[in-house]
């Protein structure tokens, strides 16, 4: 399976020869101006809720790969009025698609579209592929529920915001890693803003300290998982 960072919570993953595009926020993105969208190839694009850090790009990628977008309802209604059309609506539950299965789970946070209209809740996914499960928490602070994915998964990986603010800040993703009991977690939601602005040195150390690895692609890597 392969990562390839783009840059607040947007990332692709590769596996088995699908590709799985998320939250897809690049062009307004200033540190993420070398990336040309017009390159990026995805079969499924999943968004957590809808906005606009997570949805800038939605409608031109969804367009030009045919891809089919996963989200909730609000959300896959509102990208349905932009004129995508290949579409499938989930709320909170598993589903098995053609790549595996797929969950979507609570994610404490607020959605809406970029027109001012209801996003739904906000929410995650735990994907299951290639014989790796990857929890994706989209943006959250720290909820009990992530208490309920050491029932449910073996997770390899969980990607986690880390900027604080809006999400989950690094002392809170340590805490989730023990609630869900994955070692292994991949940051997103930092350092695009000033507000979400953090010590990415100090942030692995942390990490280190618990004995517990934080990867940190710079934006426009891809790393193996």
């Amino acid at each position: 399976m392969k990562y390839t960072y783009y840059g607040q919570s947007c990332f692709l993953l590769e596996a088995e020869g699908k590709k799985f595009l998320f939250d897809p926020f690049i062009t307004p993105n200033t540190l993420a101006k070398h990336i040309d969208i017009s390159t990026i190839e995805a079969d499924y694009i999943l968004v957590s809720h809808g906005h606009g850090d997570h949805v800038a790009d939605l409608i031109t990628i969804a367009k030009q790969t045919n891809a089919l977008v996963i989200a909730m309802p609000e959300v896959t209604h509102w990208a349905e009025t932009q004129g995508v059309k290949n579409l499938h609506p989930m709320n909170y539950g598993p589903h098995k698609f053609d790549f595996g299965k797929l969950r979507m789970v609570w994610a404490a946070h607020s959605s809406s579209m970029p027109d001012g209209s209801y996003g739904g809740n906000p929410a995650g996914f735990v994907l299951e592929t290639a014989g790796k499960s990857v929890y994706f928490a989209g943006d959250t602070s720290l909820t009990i529920e992530m208490k309920l994915l050491a029932e449910l998964y073996n997770l390899d990986y969980a990607i986690l915001p880390i900027g604080g603010n809006y999400t989950m800040d690094i002392d809170d993703a340590l805490i989730a890693t023990k609630y869900f009991d994955c070692n292994k977690v991949i940051g997103v939601h930092y350092n695009t803003f000033p507000v979400i602005e953090i010590d990415t040195k100090e942030a692995v150390a942390k990490f280190e300290r618990e004995n517990k690895t934080l990867l940190l692609p710079a934006i426009g890597e891809t790393i193996e998982l």
